[in-house]
């Protein structure tokens, strides 16, 4: 009997250090390619057929959100990213909302024109996009973006945008 709570003893232990580390592991991976890595080069496709390449966003501060229009949190998360593109948009910030590629276009556009989006809306028919963004499946994921072309912050889910507002007016302060 002493064995078996031993062992059983011994396998909680072994459990939670397990565990510990698996959380320090996830947090390290979670934060590691963000800070300081560069944007990628991509180029998007906007809905009036133009091209904006990453290149194009530097020298002001980007907000590049990947969305679908079956995604309950970013239809629900849209008027916060509009009111924080017409908070900003004066003083050389961009938004950019990329729609995912099983995104159907026309639904992509409907949506854009109905609820008169802003900024530029752009569709990732191929995928390309977002796997050059880090291979991006889980909607929305919105990355920010410094003047120098630096991925500063990635939001996986809804943003909290006092916190979001404070690092934009953060990095638009900075030369």
């Amino acid at each position: 009997m002493k064995t078996l709570l031993t062992v059983s003893w011994n396998l909680r232990l072994w459990g939670r250090r397990l565990f510990s580390w698996s959380a320090v592991l996830g947090l390290t991976l979670a934060l590691w390619g963000c800070s300081g890595d560069r944007a990628p080069d991509s180029t998007f496709v906007l809905l009036d057929g133009s091209k904006l390449t990453s290149k194009q966003l530097q020298g002001r501060v980007a907000l590049v959100n990947f969305w679908a229009t079956s995604c309950t949190t970013c239809v629900a998360e849209m008027p916060e990213l509009v009111a924080t593109h017409n908070k900003f948009k004066d003083r050389g910030y961009v938004t950019l909302a990329v729609a995912m590629s099983y995104d159907p276009p026309s639904y992509v556009v409907n949506f854009a024109q109905s609820r008169q989006l802003p900024f530029g809306v752009a569709i990732d028919n191929t995928g390309t996009v977002a796997r050059e963004w880090g291979d991006i499946k889980l909607t929305p994921t919105t990355f920010l973006v410094n003047k120098q072309g630096e991925i500063v912050k990635r939001f996986v889910g809804t943003p909290d945008f006092a916190e979001l507002h404070e690092l934009i007016e953060k990095l638009l302060a900075e030369t």
